[in-house]
């Protein structure tokens, strides 16, 4: 039986207060593992449907005889325009709510992603999957932002944390996917085969819309007008009292991202290209990278609540550094060593997210909470495109292996950037 003194979550449900790996996931309660669900659902297709471009990179190139650096405006497209659709998106989740935000999102993203199998040619492609973007830069502020307002204080971190992870899952499943269709289809159609099956989240649409509700508190607020003249405005989260959070953060967001999606962007084009991997082998080396990144995702979940949020982001800003030196200068023929070394890459290059869906919530306030993470987050991603799209620039010249050491300098600035913000763990999310 529950005291005047016991601990209730957003939903009214009571605190588990045992431990155990799973202590998270039974103190959300029903609606929030509902909302659980859809988030990680919606976040894991998001990954997916992402990595059909950088795996099907190569035979697109070849297909439009296309240069390294028009290759890497594909993926720069995407996450530039992924700024727009993140800031948009934000601020529909605190206009509309959550849940119909996540609903817009994941319809978006999957609409433009089988969109980019008829492509025509290359400016066409590189339309469509700008607009991807839009959905795609939306869909994972707004379902942080859902399952962060379900979460306690105690196990927000590890909570958001696996919400992360399902980009692990959706990274997997892309690879096999990419494995089995390049492996029976000619590389001509293959690569439309696999942007094709960016359809898939489509399904998840109807489960959201039926099954999952916003945080009572957030929608009280929104109900009741709440602060209704800076809900979801952009200008609110510059005004003074939030100017330097938003900066820092952006910077943050931009370091972070900047280097994940050169990284991203660049090692199966990498594998192939330059160390000359066939399909079946490289998709073995990017399984040992994802399962790394699935352990690195809830191991940093488990840091971001233990040691704070910024000692948990600034440890593996620096050993992500550390390992993509490490892995660009392995020596021709040293396959086990490459091998090995994508397990700490993919942990540490995917833990550093952990404890960005809690840090984020708790730097803003409820009015503006999906106009400040929406906008940081994306705009991080936006300007952190720069990086895969420089490494595409010189990597005719310096070669894949040699320009991806600027990733290391985007985890520095994210490093820095930590400097300006406060530590926000056990922060209630009013």
């Amino acid at each position: 039986m529950s005291t005047p003194h016991t601990p209730r979550l957003p939903g009214g449900e009571i605190q588990d207060q045992d431990g155990g790996a799973l202590a998270w996931l039974r103190a959300l309660g029903p609606r929030g593992r509902r909302a659980f669900a859809g988030a990680f659902g919606g976040y894991g297709l998001d990954s997916y449907d992402f990595y059909a471009l950088p795996l099907g990179a190569t035979a697109i190139a070849a297909y439009f005889n296309l240069s390294s650096g028009q290759t890497g405006m594909l993926a720069t497209v995407t996450l530039v325009v992924s700024a727009v659709g993140g800031a948009v998106a934000g601020v529909l989740a605190d206009r509309i709510g959550r849940v119909r935000a996540l609903v817009v999102t994941v319809a978006t993203y999957a609409l433009f992603t089988v969109a980019c199998g008829f492509a025509p040619d290359y400016g066409t492609l590189l339309v469509f999957r700008g607009l991807q973007g839009l959905g795609f830069g939306g869909e994972w502020a707004v379902g942080a932002i859902l399952v962060a307002e379900y979460a306690s204080a105690r196990h927000r971190g590890r909570t958001l944390a696996a919400v992360q992870s399902a980009w692990a899952v959706g990274w997997g499943l892309a690879v096999l996917v990419y494995t089995l269709v390049f492996g029976l289809l000619d590389d001509d159609l293959a690569w439309r085969v696999m942007f094709f099956t960016g359809a898939l989240p489509a399904l998840l649409v109807f489960y959201v819309r039926r099954s999952v509700q916003d945080a009572p508190e957030a929608a009280r607020r929104r109900a009741e007008g709440a602060e209704k003249t800076v809900t979801g405005s952009i200008t609110a989260i510059f005004r003074p009292a939030l100017l330097r959070t938003t900066l820092f953060a952006s910077l943050l967001a931009t370091g972070v991202q900047g280097g994940y999606y050169t990284l991203a962007t660049w090692i199966p084009n990498y594998l192939e290209d330059e160390r000359g991997y066939t399909v079946v082998t490289t998709g073995g080396f990017l399984a040992t990278q994802i399962s790394g990144a699935f352990a690195g995702y809830l191991t940093g979940g488990l840091l971001t609540d233990r040691l704070g949020r910024k000692r948990t982001i600034a440890l593996f800003a620096a050993l992500s550094a550390v390992c993509v030196v490490a892995y660009t200068r392995v020596p021709s023929g040293a396959d086990g060593l490459l091998l090995a070394l994508g397990f700490p890459l993919g942990f540490c290059m995917s833990a550093i997210f952990s404890g960005f869906g809690s840090f984020l919530a708790e730097l803003y306030p409820t009015a503006v909470r999906g106009a400040g993470q929406g906008f940081t987050y994306n705009v991080g991603r936006g300007v952190g495109a720069c990086f895969p799209a420089l490494v595409g620039v010189l990597a005719d010249s310096w070669g894949v292996g040699g320009a991806l050491v600027f990733a290391a300098l985007a985890y520095a600035i994210a490093a820095a950037a930590l400097t300006g913000l406060p530590e926000t763990r056990g922060t209630e999310l009013p």
